[in-house]
């Protein structure tokens, strides 16, 4: 394992009990083996302190990936896993944007045929990146689940393998490695913050984290009001998968909402503060935080998700201060 995983790994020998809290199907292994695929072939992302949000706030900048967020971790784990019929035959996906570029762009490098399947209301930023990395776009169903329903369809008729988005094993073992990466560079984190759709980011860095250092606090942070359109598209599901779900209620301390407002507020913070642009799903974590509804989390990380919003309307949230 190199380097930037073993350390955090160490402090196994002291908690090896409490990976027995993990399901069977996301030992620890399959995350730290995750890191060592992904190694060299995804950004490891920093970790930034922000004082002028918090004294004692960092923020894992998932914003700073090749496709502007965390979701290539997971869809590159998951084609890494292909076996080689699976490869020649071509993948299908569905997703609002992250994933979608994540898949496209892991599989145009290693040859992978990929189709995507996403939703009209998907932002048309996310939708001509994926056609621009190599991806067959097609434009499916009101919302993600519609969307969903396509992609199998396809899949069953063209024989391609479905990669999910976050009911996986392996994409949620690739989701798991940025807990491993926040736990080498700040191992006296008390409390991780991270934005929840799915479920596959939250369940991986909490399986990662807890199997570590069960002393960690996991909060996920959901949008109050899910199903129309919004800010936070890569947050907007309406339940967690079955898998995360799994996950999450074992090991996750809480789950808390945020309004469309907090996010709004958040997104213009982070670039007030930073310049750095956050979507609104990546500003999640940040949003449940300045609310202060999270009470004294000691020395905290926030995931900043993603980064990838449509010009127009990063203008419009910006101007509404």
């Amino acid at each position: 394992m190199h380097t930037a995983h073993l350390d955090a790994a160490r402090t196994l020998s002291v908690c090896a009990s409490s990976e027995d809290r993990l399901p069977a199907w996301l030992p620890l292994s399959a995350v730290t083996n995750a890191a060592e695929r992904l190694h060299g072939h995804i950004v490891r992302t920093p970790l930034l302190h922000a004082p002028a949000l918090g004294r004692d706030l960092w923020l894992k900048a998932e914003t700073f990936q090749a496709t502007g967020a965390f979701k290539e971790r997971g869809a590159l784990n998951r084609l890494l896993r292909l076996t080689a019929l699976e490869r020649a035959g071509g993948v299908v996906a569905m997703s609002a944007g992250n994933h979608a570029q994540g898949v496209a762009l892991h599989a145009r490098r290693l040859g992978v045929k990929a189709t995507i399947v996403m939703p009209v209301t998907a932002p048309r930023c996310k939708v001509d990146r994926t056609a621009d990395l190599g991806a067959e776009v097609v434009l499916h169903g009101a919302t993600v689940g519609e969307a969903k329903g396509k992609a199998l369809e396809l899949a069953a008729e063209r024989r391609l393998t479905f990669v999910h988005p976050y009911d996986d094993p392996d994409v949620i073992a690739g989701q798991g490695t940025v807990g491993l990466e926040v736990l080498a560079d700040r191992p006296d984190v008390e409390t991780l913050v991270v934005p929840v759709g799915g479920g596959g980011l939250l369940a991986g860095i909490a399986a990662a984290v807890k199997a570590i250092k069960p002393s960690v606090r996991v909060i996920g942070v959901r949008l109050g009001e899910r199903g129309g359109l919004t800010l936070a598209d890569g947050i907007n599901v309406h339940a967690l998968g079955k898998l995360p779900q799994e996950v999450v209620a074992t090991l996750v301390d809480d789950v808390v909402e945020v309004t469309e407002g907090e996010i709004a507020a958040a997104m213009r913070a982070l670039h007030g503060s930073f310049g750095m642009v956050a979507e609104g799903a990546g500003a999640a974590a940040v949003a449940a935080l300045l609310t202060g509804r999270l009470g004294r989390t000691g020395r905290t990380v926030a995931v900043l998700s993603g980064r990838n919003v449509d010009g127009d309307t990063l203008a419009r949230t910006l101007a509404a201060a």
